[in-house]
């Protein structure tokens, strides 16, 4: 076990894990971000982020993410790729176990984010990568110049079917209402697309394979009719799952897994906070994250110098 204790680790590398590390280092806490993947979670595979102030023609989610990463580097803090295995948080020095070692820590602020939500359909996670996506920005080129299916209705479903509407011949957007639930600025262009149908009041209900993917099934939620739909693939984006698996039995969950943790980002635990997409917020979006981060990094160090001062 690696005797290092470090003052705050972080747990994810998105715009609230690298928010926070920066505040922390520039505050001169020796400061750790264990993430699993790369920089920027779910925000790296945005193909257009224009909604982050500072960006006036916008960035793609990737290169946003390394700039954040550089940013809370230039100040002390490190990275290392990791996955988190088992976390004990409910002692003054918390430990995580993951697969590079033990790492220790007086703080702990977790910013593991949410994962797309699954159809929940059979043979789904067998056909992901062999035509099931949950990213058109990472599978969409895979359908250039076919059809495609997507499935939700809110901004990312429409972000999504707007990118394949410039690859694919066809696109059509399977949603269970009778209108979209993005935001109005991002329906407009979906809704002029030349290339785009709609099913409205329908899901999705089967997949239909081979080696890989071939079409759709798809009923009306109002008559019960059923359609097939031939396509080279599906793209899934019916909401978010929040990554708090590690965490049952240690803190406070609602009942769609959210941690429970109130603006100042603590839980029941001391030293143990919340950021980002993973807490229960009222709105999840890269600039609330990153607001998240820099709070959390307040409390934390303001928890720190408590445990710390010699009148206690």
């Amino acid at each position: 076990m690696d005797d290092t204790i470090y003052d705050v680790i972080i747990l994810g590398g998105g715009p609230g894990g690298y928010t926070a590390a920066l505040y922390c280092a520039r505050a001169g806490l020796r400061t750790l971000v264990l993430e699993k993947l790369s920089a920027g979670g779910q925000m790296a595979q945005a193909h257009e982020v224009d909604n982050y102030p500072g960006f006036d023609e916008g960035i793609d989610g990737f290169t946003l993410a390394e700039k954040m990463q550089r940013g809370a580097e230039r100040f002390g803090a490190e990275t290392q790729p990791a996955e988190v295995r088992r976390v004990t948080l409910n002692a003054p020095v918390k430990l995580l176990e993951t697969s590079e070692g033990v790492r220790r820590a007086r703080c702990v602020l977790i910013a593991t984010g949410a994962g797309p939500k699954p159809l929940g359909l059979p043979d789904e996670e067998a056909l992901a990568g062999r035509g099931v996506s949950y990213c058109a920005a990472c599978d969409g080129m895979r359908c250039r110049g076919k059809r495609a299916v997507v499935a939700g209705g809110g901004n990312t479903a429409v972000s999504d079917a707007l990118l394949l509407s410039r690859l694919c011949e066809r696109v059509t957007v399977v949603h269970r209402r009778d209108s979209l639930r993005a935001e109005k600025i991002c329906q407009r262009p979906l809704l002029e697309a030349g290339n785009v149908d709609f099913r409205w009041n329908s899901a999705v209900t089967a997949l239909l394979h081979e080696d890989r993917l071939t079409g759709v099934e798809i009923e009306s939620l109002a008559t019960g009719e059923r359609e097939v739909l031939p396509c080279a693939g599906v793209f899934v984006c019916i909401g978010r799952k929040p990554e708090t698996s590690l965490f049952l039995g240690q803190l406070d969950m609602d009942a769609q897994g959210y941690l429970i943790a109130d603006e100042s980002t603590r839980t029941k635990l001391p030293g143990v906070f919340a950021v980002g997409d993973v807490r229960t917020k009222a709105l999840r979006q890269i600039i609330t994250a990153a607001a998240d981060g820099a709070i959390a990094a307040h409390y934390a160090g303001e928890y720190l110098a408590e445990e710390q001062s010699p009148y206690l």
